[in-house]
């Protein structure tokens, strides 16, 4: 027997894998255990603080985020209604820019109705005034070839007994016969009184004045008991005669007389005159 045989072996004994593995297990689940819990009570410790630490500031974010939204459609309502009243401003300006359209065509039709109304009134005057001269002129050869000295057949018994100037001067205010009376006008188809008369006297190398009441005082007075072809003849008051005309003879006279009737001749009865000058 050994000498160490009676004493104890002080050798651990061995340890077998499964005891150990399973030891490791258990302090391995109790560990995770307790951080769990941890885990878990830091969490629940802190959220009323999280709590308490952010509700003011979402509460506040929301406000802004209202108002700001209100603001914005606000807006837009304005946008909206702006636009609208552009809208019926724009709506009312088409309709009468229509109505103005549709006005000023109406009043473009008629204003060429009335053009080519006169143009026709005036062609027929032209036509009618060509066809008085060519019988005038033909009365003029026949009358020259006869030795009679008429200017027309119509005016005869009127010029017979002018000679001279106040012949040729007659034969002018005659063959004007027709033409259309205007204000102002000094010929050769369109007169006023005054035109017509100084025209007239023109012919025969006499510058007489331009207006009426020039006119009548531009020769010696003559009493109308007394008249003479070729004699002026005079409405209103010697100096301020508001019309004018030339005596052709046998009661007879012609002048531009209105818009209405051009340049006619007339007896004194048509219109009688109030004085006369002689200025031939």
């Amino acid at each position: 027997m050994s000498h160490t045989a009676h004493i104890r072996s002080h050798r651990k004994p061995r340890r077998s894998a499964s005891t150990i593995a399973m030891r490791a297990g258990v302090a391995g689940g109790v560990l995770s255990t307790l951080a769990v819990a941890g885990a878990s009570g830091s969490a629940v410790a802190a959220e009323p603080v999280t709590q308490t630490l952010e509700l003011p500031t979402l509460t506040a974010d929301l406000a802004a985020q209202v108002a700001q939204s209100a603001d914005v459609t606000q807006q837009a309502a304005a946008s909206y209604e702006l636009q609208a009243e552009r809208d019926a401003a724009a709506a009312k300006a088409a309709k009468q820019a229509k109505a103005d359209l549709a006005e000023a065509k109406k009043k473009a039709a008629e204003e060429k109705k009335k053009a080519e109304e006169a143009a026709r009134k005036a062609a027929a005057e032209r036509a009618s005034r060509t066809a008085e001269r060519a019988t005038l002129s033909a009365s003029a050869d026949t009358g020259s070839s006869e030795g009679s000295g008429s200017v027309s057949s119509s005016s005869s018994s009127s010029s017979s007994s002018a000679t001279g100037s106040a012949a040729a001067v007659i034969a002018f205010v005659q063959a004007q016969v027709g033409d259309a009376y205007v204000s102002g006008g000094t010929g050769p188809n369109s007169w006023d009184c005054s035109g017509l008369v100084q025209a007239a006297f023109k012919q025969v190398n006499i510058d007489l004045p331009r207006v009426s009441q020039a006119q009548s005082t531009a020769g010696t007075q003559v009493g109308l008991d007394n008249l003479q072809p070729g004699d002026i003849l005079y409405w209103g008051g010697a100096g301020s005669a508001y019309h004018v005309g030339v005596y052709v003879g046998d009661g007879m006279f012609v002048g531009a007389q209105n818009s209405s009737t051009g340049v006619v001749q007339a007896p004194l009865s048509y219109d009688p005159p109030s004085g006369a000058v002689r200025v031939l």
